[in-house]
């Protein structure tokens, strides 16, 4: 069973491992677009503007259903760089419109906008799975988060002793693990996760991939 890495931006490939490359959508992005490859796509609120929502979405929308598309994102709110909050929530729900349409996960960035992203959430009455990646908080915003329904994904943070993310794994089941655009690698990851759960790197493994089929990603 091989390691899964459900959010990287490395293009490279290892034995062993199945990632889910992170991909941004740019004026170019039809050169570089896989067509076998797991991968994710989305606006980033870094990089999305509201003024070229319009024909983003429009090459959003026909990409998003190719089938090797297996989340849309990663999208969501930052508010320390990007447009003012107001048109990246505009943004967001746009894309959480076309997630719900194809029926697919949402890979969510969040910085600083937890409470409006909840609401976000509760206004659209959103069905398909939400999961905030690297997530690096503390323990208690991490249980209202995944109480209100949204799923974690953590990285290099939980190596980190006595992280929120190191914490919020040991009681967590439904989880993803990802490497992001650090240098740890996922194995590192996993095997820092198994001994935080007091398990093995296989039992570790079986956990990640049924909540990863659970929600169609392999």
């Amino acid at each position: 069973m091989d390691f899964l890495d459900i959010h990287t931006h490395k293009t490279a490939t290892q034995s062993g491992v199945t990632s889910i490359q992170s991909l941004t959508l740019t004026d170019d992005i039809f050169l570089a677009m896989p067509k076998k490859k797991p991968i994710s796509i989305g606006l980033h609120p870094w990089y999305a503007t509201i003024d070229k929502l319009e024909v983003q979405m429009k090459y959003l929308v026909f990409l998003a259903k190719q089938t090797n598309v297996k989340l849309i994102g990663e999208c969501g709110l930052d508010k320390l760089r990007g447009e003012k909050l107001e048109n990246q929530l505009a943004i967001l729900e746009r894309q959480i419109l076309l997630a719900e349409e194809l029926k697919k996960p949402l890979i969510l960035h969040c910085v600083k906008s937890f409470s409006e992203l909840i609401e976000v959430k509760e206004k659209l009455k959103v069905k398909v799975p939400m999961i905030i990646h690297g997530f690096n908080k503390n323990e208690e915003l991490g249980e209202q988060l995944v109480a209100k329904g949204f799923s974690l994904s953590f990285g290099a943070a939980v190596l980190k002793e006595n992280s929120g993310a190191a914490k919020l794994v040991e009681e967590l089941d439904d989880f993803y693990l990802e490497t992001d655009d650090s240098e740890i690698t996922i194995q590192e990851i996993y095997h820092a996760v198994a001994e935080i759960k007091k398990c093995s790197v296989d039992e570790l493994k079986a956990i990640i991939f049924a909540n990863c089929k659970k929600i169609n990603l392999i």
